[in-house]
């Protein structure tokens, strides 16, 4: 019985953070931010593979690995909880702040930022505790106005 009560809580290495962890979650909001308006945007797409580039450093082949995990991490999550928990763990505040216009960037490479992006890019923001202020100031850096 107790053993059985411990194979519960011990689950000796699944759900332990990979190495790019934090990487896959914040790959994953900007996937999330692409297909928020439900249209696949070429240039969004270059957007998302550009920042995801710039941001980790990686290699071709661990780009697209990277890539492939954010994707299927988005597309079976039920909540951006999981995503902005680890950031929210690993990241400062000029990181996140980094992270929300990089967002912004995403929703801006075709040209028309949609309510939903906005409104997705806002939930992210407060999850990730970054002020309305920088928020909003995160938004006007990347539009150059």
């Amino acid at each position: 019985m107790l053993k059985a009560l411990k194979s519960l809580f011990d689950r000796s290495g699944e759900d332990q953070p990979t190495e790019h962890s934090v990487e896959v979650a914040a790959a994953a909001l900007l996937i999330e931010v692409g297909r928020a308006d439900y249209e696949s945007d070429a240039d969004e797409q270059k957007a998302i593979i550009e920042a995801i580039r710039l941001g980790s450093g990686l290699e071709d082949g661990e780009l697209e690995s990277l890539v492939a995990s954010a994707q299927e991490s988005a597309e079976r999550s039920t909540s951006l909880y999981e995503f902005t928990t680890l950031i929210n763990a690993q990241y400062s505040m000029d990181e996140k702040f980094v992270l929300i216009k990089t967002l912004w960037r995403v929703a801006a490479a075709d040209g028309d930022i949609h309510r939903y992006e906005d409104h997705l890019i806002r939930r992210i923001a407060d999850l990730l505790y970054v002020p309305h202020s920088d928020f909003i100031r995160a938004k006007l850096e990347v539009l150059g106005t």
